[in-house]
């Protein structure tokens, strides 16, 4: 009788023996290599909306915010690197010397071509699973911004917001700004 071959799963151990030259996440136990740098749009928006969130957290004392490339360890399966993260003030045992070991509170991920069907599936259902209780995506090609809750163990859109919408948090009530006003001018 044949058995079949058990599929091979990383650990986070794994991910801390590979090389620097490149970057790559740890899904489910799968590596995703990273792509090169993002294009301008996308830095800028990942780099204003990070400036508009740490002003606001740090000026109201609320927890950190944290920027790529800083890895979020789910599990010893899931390691990813968010473009922007926030963790609660009472939750900020999580952040440790070499990671977030946890799911943040909120978690954003600015659409790239190379990755977004990764940010929009697995990701999504990664983060959900492990309870990240609010998921932004930014759109730079739609100049939007859909939020999207933790309702019993899955993610609801509460909204896409563009122009001069500001997107509503439950995580971060009282974050106000303008959703035009963190893509660059055209």
């Amino acid at each position: 009788m044949a058995t079949k071959n058990p599929k091979v799963r990383f650990t986070y151990e794994d991910y801390c023996q590979l090389p620097d030259d490149k970057r790559y996440e740890l899904i489910d136990g799968e590596f995703y290599e990273m792509a090169p740098s993002p294009s301008s749009v996308h830095q800028w928006a990942s780099f204003t909306l990070a400036r508009l969130m740490a002003d606001f957290v740090y000026r109201l004392a609320l927890g950190v915010v944290y920027v790529a490339p800083y890895d979020v360890i789910l599990s010893d399966n899931d390691t990813m690197q968010p473009d922007i993260l926030f963790v609660a003030e009472g939750r900020r045992d999580i952040i440790t010397q070499r990671a977030c070991e946890g799911a943040p509170d909120l978690v954003v991920e600015v659409l790239s071509p190379s990755t977004s069907s990764r940010d929009l599936g697995l990701k999504r259902e990664r983060y959900a699973r492990f309870g990240v209780r609010e998921y932004w995506i930014v759109d730079p090609v739609a100049r939007s911004i859909e939020v999207l809750v933790l309702e019993n163990g899955a993610f609801v859109s509460k909204g896409i917001y563009t122009g001069e919408m500001s997107p509503e948090s439950t995580v971060l009530p009282g974050f106000a700004f303008f959703v035009q006003g963190i893509f660059p001018v055209e």
